[in-house]
């Protein structure tokens, strides 16, 4: 019976160390590891310099919530719509308001206009709250500055704004 015992525990003990060392779903996608982050990232907030940090599981969700929901229109940051507006850093920042940090981007996803800022966008949808909550919103606008921060290649930076 004692060594009934001593076999349960260690197969306790053995599940605790497989269970707890576990790698979190990140740390597994060879996107987010390679180019986004392996850690917690600090990403513009506001237009007023706060920033907010990102840990790579936020990124992966927002990289899962852009699979779902924006790569139509915008395969590695591109806009296929009009090739002359990227999601890169340098296109967001010149977007009339500027929609260079996550509440901008979030705010844009709420209430979408056109680059200039003269009419509502009829390329994307507005989201409403219960459609995607704002955590999320979150999520899916750090993953789009980090990857326009990181990502070789992403907003195709190589065409010229007009």
């Amino acid at each position: 019976m004692g060594w009934l015992r001593g076999a349960s525990i260690a197969i306790a003990f053995c599940l605790t160390l497989t269970l707890g060392a576990t790698p979190a779903i990140a740390t597994t996608d060879r996107y987010i590891n390679r180019f986004i982050a392996r850690e917690p990232v600090a990403i513009p907030y506001d237009a007023q310099g706060q920033t907010k940090t990102f840990t790579p599981d936020d990124f992966y969700q927002g990289k899962e919530l852009f699979k779902s929901h924006c790569i139509y229109c915008h395969v590695g940051g591109t806009t296929i719509q009009d090739p002359r507006i990227s999601l890169s850093l340098e296109a967001l920042a010149g977007a009339t308001p500027p929609r260079n940090n996550v509440s901008a981007i979030a705010e844009f996803m709420h209430d979408p206009m056109n680059y200039d800022g003269s009419d509502y966008s009829i390329w994307c949808r507005q989201v409403t709250e219960d459609w995607m909550p704002q955590a999320d919103l979150e999520r899916l606008a750090a993953f789009i500055l980090r990857a326009g921060e990181k990502s070789p290649g992403w907003g195709n930076s190589n065409v010229e704004l007009r």
